[in-house]
């Protein structure tokens, strides 16, 4: 097929969607597709096999999703009819739950996610009731396949995203097992940031005529904007977190993007509630009130504008000096449209970007799409804004005492002279009158941190050591208190890395990774340490889960102590509730805390 009909997609409309997929996408203020959107929807549509390179975040969810939810049939619940694979549960969630969000309009459709570390009870009694999508890990997928309780004989499609990093983590062969389980005639879409000779086989032996398609990387970001994030995690964290960048930044002409119209004028009368100058920016305005919007922020009638991406596209005022990204872009290629805003004109820029724990992913996607490093940033203190307050306080005074102030001089030396009062006391009285109820100065009050998980699916290198590993004497001290050390029949000779061993313990038993102690990886075995109590339920589960292809075998090195109470653990693993009498555990640091957790099932 040509790509000459690309030239004529500006819109989902002229895609084919179904109407109710249009209402969500329109509800979600998607404006335009993407690049691997518009080349993939189309063969997607019509039946066909494809193979999609591309990076995280160039939007190649919705590239696989919207047509396969298209083209679902209605029928009956025997089984699933979509399927999508992804190496971590972070991303199986994320995929499930865009896909819900993308079929919100279209009826009785049922969407779950299948991952390790969840209880099989709820998942079972999901597939029972009946699925039409379904997303997991390869090794969830294939205990309820072996179980029966997941029915692919009704298999319309099937969707390999981030093959590369199942490879990587070493899903290949669970994965081409899974594929060899389902019906001969389904579609099979696979996505690729990398295309490793295994990768290509499996398109190869699997796939039938596939379309190719790959979307190039990008240029870097010019030089002169200085990037940087800021984890945060609700919107009023993000609400804050802007009032606080603005009171402290020295900015000019401010852009801030956010995803939908409606957000860009609320958030625009939500500023304009504190003082600013603010604007919104959206398809919605008519073509006029937006000129003039833009022609006040050049003029400096106004400081902010709010706006979504189409509606800023083309932009060019020299004055911006700061791009926020309230809302995380959909792909790589809008964030480098949106902070392209600013550093014009051989002027340096900023650009800050709001991103939760669970977007880190996209980060990682837009540094690679930049080619830049993109750090993290820390939010002025009480003690900095009140210094800014401070200072833009007594410049208005000075500001003031330079125009003609003669009658309200006499007034209050008439004042003083008549009340036997200080000069300084009553200038004092008057600024409390003016500034009303509000207090000048910001209250103290320490801030809830922002957890800041390791990602999984990257790790730092491993230094390889010569020769057959070997037990140390460091290895094999007692564990810390509050944590037991356990044992893995797996080891260097398997290929196993830190990262491997972290993800697929946090993904089974539910545990935060940061409660993950110490690790320590030998030739045929492996130690980690985890907080005490571990009930043998779950000590089960982690005996038969598999890292690489292999059981992990996980049991204590000595089944004395830690057992008899369980509230360690507990305390320990994920959307468990903290008794208020009870504080948290935290485990020590481990060696390779840093290295980002890897393989989950």
């Amino acid at each position: 097929m040509s790509d000459d009909f690309l030239t004529v997609i500006q819109d989902f409309t002229d895609l084919g969607l179904a109407p109710p997929l249009l209402k969500a996408l329109e509800k979600e203020g998607y404006e335009e597709p993407t690049p691997i959107q518009a080349k993939i929807i189309p063969h997607v549509l019509s039946g066909q096999d494809v193979v999609g390179q591309a990076q995280t975040g160039t939007g190649k969810t919705a590239a696989f999703a919207l047509p396969l939810l298209n083209n679902l049939r209605q029928g009956s619940k025997r089984g699933a009819r979509v399927m999508v694979l992804a190496p971590t549960r972070e991303l199986a969630l994320q995929i499930s739950e865009a896909v819900e969000r993308y079929g919100a309009y279209i009826p009785n459709l049922n969407v779950l996610a299948l991952y390790g570390g969840e209880e099989y009870g709820g998942q079972l009694s999901k597939l029972r009731r009946g699925v039409d999508v379904v997303v997991g890990t390869p090794g969830r997928v294939m205990d309820h396949i072996r179980r029966g309780s997941l029915d692919l004989s009704g298999l319309e499609a099937l969707v390999l995203d981030e093959a590369d990093e199942m490879l990587r983590m070493g899903f290949i062969d669970d994965v081409e097992w899974i594929v060899a389980q389902t019906p001969p005639h389904r579609q099979i879409a696979l996505f690729s940031a990398t295309m490793p000779v295994s990768v290509r086989r499996i398109a190869a032996t699997y796939l039938n005529d596939p379309v190719e398609i790959t979307i190039a990387d990008k240029t870097a970001t010019a030089a002169t904007i200085e990037q940087r994030f800021l984890m945060v995690n609700t919107m009023g964290d993000k609400k804050e977190a802007l009032k606080k960048i603005l009171e402290t930044q020295d900015s000019d002409g401010v852009l801030i993007f956010v995803r939908t119209k409606m957000q860009t004028v609320e958030l625009a009368e939500y500023l304009g509630e504190f003082g600013y100058k603010a604007t919104a920016l959206n398809g919605d305005i008519p073509q006029n009130q937006r000129m003039r919007n833009v022609e006040m922020l050049k003029a400096g009638k106004i400081d902010i504008l709010v706006a979504t991406d189409v509606a800023a596209r083309g932009l060019d005022v020299e004055r911006i000096s700061h791009v926020i990204n309230f809302d995380v872009p959909f792909d790589t290629e809008s964030y480098i449209h949106r902070i392209g805003r600013t550093g014009r004109a051989g002027r340096v820029g900023k650009a800050i970007l709001f991103i939760s724990p669970r977007q880190k992913s996209m980060l990682r996607s837009i540094e690679r799409a930049t080619r830049q490093k993109i750090e993290a940033m820390k939010l002025p203190s009480v003690a900095e804004i009140n210094r800014r307050r401070l200072e833009r306080y007594k410049q208005r005074i000075t500001e003031t005492l330079a125009s003609d102030c003669t009658v309200f001089k006499n007034i209050i030396g008439e004042y003083c002279k008549e009340n036997q009062t200080p000069a300084e006391h009553v200038a004092a009285a008057l600024a409390k009158m003016m500034q009303g109820a509000t207090p000048l100065f910001l209250e103290d009050i320490p801030e809830r941190p922002v957890p800041n998980r390791p990602e999984r699916g990257r790790r730092k290198p491993e230094r390889k050591e010569h020769g057959p590993a070997r037990p140390t004497r460091r290895a094999t001290t007692v564990s810390e208190e509050g944590m037991c050390r356990y044992r893995l029949e797996v080891g260097e000779m398997d290929g196993v890395k830190p990262g491997n061993i972290v993800g697929a313990i946090a993904n089974e038993a539910d545990i935060d990774s940061k409660y993950i102690g110490r690790v320590a990886i030998f030739n045929d075995f492996s130690t980690v340490d985890l907080p005490t109590g571990m009930p043998r339920a779950i000590q089960k589960v982690l005996y038969n889960a598999r890292i690489n292809g292999k059981s992990m075998r996980l049991r204590m090195e000595s089944e004395t102590g830690g057992v008899e109470d369980s509230r360690t653990f507990h305390a320990a693993r994920k959307g468990q509730k903290k008794s208020r009498a009870q504080k948290p555990v935290h485990s020590t640091k481990r060696k390779n805390r840093n290295r980002a957790v890897g393989a989950g099932r």
